[in-house]
């Protein structure tokens, strides 16, 4: 084995000013690993406070000393495969891709090929590592059935800077959606925590017990009958976290399967939502960076049908 395939060892020691922080916050700042691995450490107790195992939401004390034992990387599993992309952006360090309906960011159980990150093995050859051997160069996630704008990392230190701004929220998201009902504000805020569904655990829903804190803006961009195309932007980034709050203030997505009607009188396979702008400070030079998608078609013919039938 290399020097590079052995296990590392970090060790730190807490000043006054991390005191009080949760350990899983505190390794994620010292180096350029997501939160999610450096939780998934600590439950395989590779993290360590003063020499004793803890969980995630340990609170550090001033003199507390930490220690991090970082698995040596796995051999890349996912296959590279050549489909098709639509690339938007490209260069050395990040490639931003308009993801179709339909496709899987990564692999996971149930879906072991065809998804983003197989295509984009193929296509870039390199892509960060921080997040694993299934999830190389994955720094945020939209849904299998939305369509839209992502942003994936070549190397580790464009990752690391990404994820960054992600977690600060200067990360610019905004999305398009078409929802049941005439909503009655032109604009407004849904403040409300997301976390797992207590009653179907496969679902998300608002929670006032363990949910985390989500935020998401809206503003209604053209009203139908029975329906209205909604601008909703991102303070917040949890899973499912606008169809969670369009379906809790009464306004389900078109087409939803997990969170609106079960019937679907539309052409469109899953939920109407597509990611439209990206914006963020490029990792190497600072240069603010915005994209645009257009709507995909499913979501254009849904809306010169309702404009039709609501005589437009």
């Amino acid at each position: 084995m290399s020097v590079s395939e052995r296990e590392k060892s970090y060790e730190w020691q807490v000043e006054d000013a991390r005191a009080g922080q949760r350990v899983d916050k505190f390794v994620t700042a010292q180096g350029e690993w997501s939160r999610s691995l450096v939780q998934s450490w600590i439950a395989e107790k590779r993290v360590t406070v003063n020499a004793r195992a803890v969980k995630a939401n340990y609170r550090l004390q001033r003199g507390d000393r930490v220690a991090l034992r970082v698995p040596p990387p796995e051999h890349l599993a996912v296959t590279p495969e050549e489909i098709p992309l639509d690339i938007v952006y490209e260069d050395a360090d990040i490639v931003v891709v308009n993801k179709p309906r339909g496709m899987v960011v990564h692999p996971a159980p149930g879906h072991h090929t065809g998804t983003l990150v197989h295509a984009l093995l193929a296509h870039c050859g390199n892509l960060s590592t921080i997040n694993g051997v299934y999830r190389p160069g994955i720094v945020h996630r939209i849904d299998k059935d939305t369509s839209g704008l992502l942003v994936a990392a070549k190397n580790d230190s464009a990752h690391a800077s990404l994820a960054s701004q992600l977690s600060a929220h200067t990360v610019e998201r905004s999305y398009t959606a078409i929802v049941h009902g005439d909503m009655g504000h032109e604009r407004g805020t849904v403040d409300a925590p997301i976390g797992r569904n207590p009653n179907q655990r496969q679902e998300m829903a608002v929670v006032r017990k363990n949910g985390k804190r989500a935020v998401t803006h809206f503003v209604v961009r053209e009203k139908f009958k029975g329906y209205t195309l909604v601008d909703c932007r991102l303070e917040t980034g949890r899973t499912h976290q606008i169809r969670v709050h369009m379906a809790f203030i009464g306004h389900p997505l078109v087409g939803d399967p997990k969170y609106g009607p079960k019937k679907n009188r539309f052409s469109i396979q899953g939920q109407a939502l597509h990611a439209r702008t990206l914006g963020f400070t490029h990792p190497r030079t600072g240069e603010e960076m915005t994209f645009e998608a257009p709507l995909p078609q499913d979501m254009v013919d849904i809306l010169n049908r309702l404009r039709r039938e609501s005589g437009l």
